[in-house]
């Protein structure tokens, strides 16, 4: 239990350790404005302290916000699973996009449950840089097993709860991630439910994150992934402004 433990900074830490290379643009941009300031006239100057603050800003409340989201807000304590209803020794199954930072944290919170885990990482379509680096730095959860979104072979109608932390987004054809989401619906037990933590691309994830907020989806555009799935939100919840958790389950389950 005291490796599951995470430190003050993890998520800030991380964060930093796997984007790195954003951060040394960014250093590396005002170093350039800096010089370039010091060649024009007073008033393009003035434009170029703005834009220095600007990009100083916004990074630094990117960090913040992440260090409340991964550091402060309990996200990792798993307590908001509290109202999800899932029994001791039900069937679980976690699927990631590489990076895994939950399937132990559930297998102790729901010691006596069974638990799957899948990882639909595919080297050919996410080719972000930060989740090779996370790969390295992080060994994958002992028994997982390899996911293809297209064809994912999960067993039918034997999930209690289906885990996407932080994952589905990664998923970035329409289509695809409505297979993929209908695939699941499969896979759930009559009173089975799909639980589903985002980020979303809102306003208050622009505030922390800038442009980085399009890597998100819609809200608009997971209500359509889930109904053409043929699933239903049995809740929506803001765990914070910047997380949305979803609990849906099949239409006409029983709930």
């Amino acid at each position: 239990m005291d490796s599951l433990k995470r430190t003050r900074f993890q998520g800030l830490t991380n964060i930093i350790r796997f984007n790195r290379h954003f951060y040394m643009l960014a250093i590396l941009f005002i170093a350039a404005l800096l010089l370039i300031k010091s060649l024009v006239p007073p008033l393009p100057a003035i434009l170029i302290i703005v834009l220095i603050w600007l990009i100083g800003i916004s990074t630094v409340v990117s960090l913040l916000v992440s260090h409340y989201l991964y550091d402060r807000s309990g996200l990792y304590s798993l307590d908001w699973l509290g109202a999800s209803g899932i029994e001791p020794k039900s069937n679980l199954i976690n699927i990631h996009a590489g990076f895994d930072e939950t399937s132990a944290l559930l297998q102790m919170r729901y010691p006596e449950a069974k638990l799957l885990v899948y990882d639909f990482y595919d080297p050919k379509k996410h080719t972000e840089i930060s989740i090779k680096r996370a790969r390295k730095a992080y060994p994958a959860f002992p028994g997982t097993k390899t996911l293809n979104t297209e064809n994912a072979l999960l067993p039918v109608q034997c999930a209690d709860a289906v885990f996407l932390i932080f994952a589905a987004h990664e998923i970035r054809q329409d289509a695809e991630r409505i297979r993929f989401f209908r695939q699941l619906a499969g896979s759930l037990t009559a009173t089975g439910k799909i639980i589903v933590l985002e980020h979303e691309r809102n306003m208050y994830n622009f505030v922390a994150y800038n442009f980085g907020f399009f890597h998100f989806l819609l809200a608009k555009t997971w209500k359509k992934t889930f109904a053409a799935a043929g699933l239903i939100p049995a809740s929506r919840q803001k765990l914070t402004p910047f997380l949305t958790l979803y609990h849906l389950k099949n239409h006409g389950a029983i709930s």
